[in-house]
């Protein structure tokens, strides 16, 4: 009798995990949620004013980095305005939490708590992990890695206090020259960059994460900054469907929870002279919300940027935003001002009382669907281990691993013999790197040197003359700045050395930078094996190594076409 009421004990329990399983597995994703009433919405709505109503809409500028009289004003904008949300930015970890638990006990209701978290939260914040950049991403052919970093990148979110992701970034990045979007970007084939921003936003979404695809219609054919001034988008209304919007139409499709438009002058989807596409009507509602039909949060880039202060100082700007029909209204150069100017145009009629209080609405339904409605505040203990877990660390190696891209040579090219007399140079930097240290534990008979960006031409002449006495060359070229452009930042003498040194017939070379540089250095194809690597990370130093000794085969392909000779989707193999 008790054996049989173990197993019917036994089975009440996995039956009650099964269905607590299901329930979590069937939570309906914030577009959804849309479609019902809401009864916490309905009240909530219901208690403000139409000021606080119109302050929902706002998002302002946070940071733990700028001292004690910024956190103060921007708790005074919380407390007296009473905003929507807020964008946090650069600072640390644990400072953050405890700003975020400080802000939410001013606000009546709870704050929607947001940042470009496009690689993670390390894009803002020290002591975190940061994951590869896009265009690192866009190399790898295994999606479901990319879903799972979704995942990762939401427990970091939540376990801050966050509620909500501006990223991923779905812009193809089909101009090299791009100042603002580039390695941001998963790549210059709008199905690869769908894909991938599919897969990021749904690893996100599926553990309660709101999420936002950005820069709506597509930022990634510009050559001006958007923080610096207005760029114009020229294409015919043709390209634009059919490229630009691409991988955006593909993400509402597949249920994206946000999308950020961008400030752009793009002449064919609106013939008004100097006007960002944030501040038109016909783009943000004609073709976003009404042809494309998305029913999620419209967010504005930020409201702070040149391109939209430039020609719309004063205020202007945000009346223009929330009249073109924008959700979310971020980083306003003066959100006080901003709330006082929409509440006059309300009362004038200038947009229909039922379109402002859905939006209202849809800010507060976002609330709700992450959770806010059961508001708690963030736990401060082991907060720096739960951020740096064993499991993230390891993925970000798995990342890296799969993202290497062979794009020239093969398993013989790479010339594993480890009795050979081996030099491994290091160029880009002025101390020993991880490649050069992990390399070197291989090779019984090994040199390590390291060529500064700026290296005298008389010393790259002498390293060049005793090169020639080594049997087989490593080569590592590294990007250490915090944005890697297109160009690096070498001098013309040690981008010739690289040349040089490519000439070897015994030499294989690792870029551990923006792919786009490689078409920067002419004369690297003559060298014997081309190791695409995207950006100078310890894990990536550390997957090529395992590439050149063989315990790793690279499945990467090119994101983006660098030259004639290296095409996007091109790889090597072992």
């Amino acid at each position: 009798m008790r054996f049989v009421k173990q197993r019917l004990k036994y089975s009440l329990i996995i039956i009650i995990n099964l269905i607590a399983l299901n329930v979590f597995a069937q939570k309906e994703s914030y577009i959804q949620s849309l479609d019902h009433q809401n009864h916490w919405v309905d009240s909530v709505f219901k208690k403000l004013s139409r000021k606080k109503k119109i302050a929902q809409l706002f998002f302002v500028r946070a940071h733990t980095n700028l001292g004690q009289a910024y956190e103060d004003s921007v708790a005074k904008v919380i407390a007296d305005e009473q905003v929507g949300g807020l964008v946090f930015f650069q600072g640390g970890p644990v400072r953050q939490a405890n700003l975020i638990n400080r802000y939410q006990k001013l606000a009546q209701v709870p704050l929607l708590i947001a940042m470009d978290g496009e690689w993670g939260i390390g894009m803002r914040l020290d002591s975190t992990i940061s994951y590869p950049y896009q265009m690192t991403l866009g190399a790898i052919q295994d999606n479901s890695l990319i879903y799972k970093m979704g995942q990762q990148v939401a427990y970091d979110f939540k376990r801050l206090g966050m509620q909500m992701n501006f990223g991923p970034d779905m812009d193809v990045n089909n101009n090299p020259n791009n100042p603002v979007i580039n390695y941001r970007s998963f790549g210059d084939n709008k199905y690869n960059v769908a894909a991938k921003g599919i897969a990021y936003f749904k690893g996100m979404q599926d553990e309660g994460l709101l999420t936002t695809a950005k820069h709506f219609p597509g930022h990634g054919d510009t050559n001006v900054d958007s923080h610096l001034d207005l760029p114009l988008l020229p294409f015919t209304r043709q390209r634009l469907d059919s490229l630009e919007e691409y991988p955006f139409r593909e993400a509402i499709n597949a249920g994206i929870s946000g999308v950020m438009v961008a400030h752009m002058d793009i002449p064919a989807l609106d013939t008004t002279k100097n006007l960002p596409s944030t501040l038109s009507r016909p783009i943000v509602t004609g073709i976003l919300k009404d042809s494309l039909r998305f029913k999620g949060l419209v967010v504005s880039d930020a409201m702070e940027m040149k391109a939209v202060l430039k020609y719309f100082p004063d205020g202007k700007a945000d009346v223009k935003a929330f009249l073109a029909g924008n959700d979310i209204i971020e980083l306003s150069a003066d959100s006080k001002r901003a709330i006082k100017k929409i509440r006059k145009a309300i009362r004038k009629g200038k947009i229909p009382i039922e379109e402002f209080n859905a939006r209202v609405k849809k800010v507060l339904a976002a609330k709700y669907w992450a959770g806010l409605n059961n508001y708690q505040e963030t736990n401060l203990t082991h907060l720096t281990e739960d951020l740096n877990r064993p499991a993230a660390n390891n993925l970000v190696q798995q990342l890296s691993d799969a993202a290497v891209t062979l794009v020239k040579g093969n398993a013989t090219a790479l010339q594993m013999i480890p009795l050979l007399k081996t030099a491994i140079v290091s160029v880009g930097v002025t101390q020993t790197t991880v490649f050069q240290r992990d390399l070197a534990k291989w090779y019984t008979y090994n040199t390590l040197f390291t060529v500064g960006k700026n290296a005298p031409q008389a010393e790259l002449k002498t390293l060049l003359a005793a090169l020639k006495g080594y049997d087989q060359v490593y080569v590592s070229i590294n990007d250490t700045r915090l944005r890697p452009a297109s160009k690096l930042d070498y001098s013309s003498s040690v981008k010739q050395f690289i040349s040089d040194i490519a000439a070897h017939n015994n030499t294989v070379i690792s870029v551990f930078a923006n792919a786009y540089t490689i078409a920067d250095l002419p004369g690297i194809e003559k060298c014997g094996a081309l190791i695409a690597c995207y950006q100078m990370t310890d894990d990536l130093q550390r997957s090529a190594v395992k590439v050149i000794t063989r315990q790793l085969n690279p499945t990467g392909r090119l994101p983006v076409s660098i030259n004639k000779d290296y095409l996007t989707g091109m790889r090597g193999s072992l």
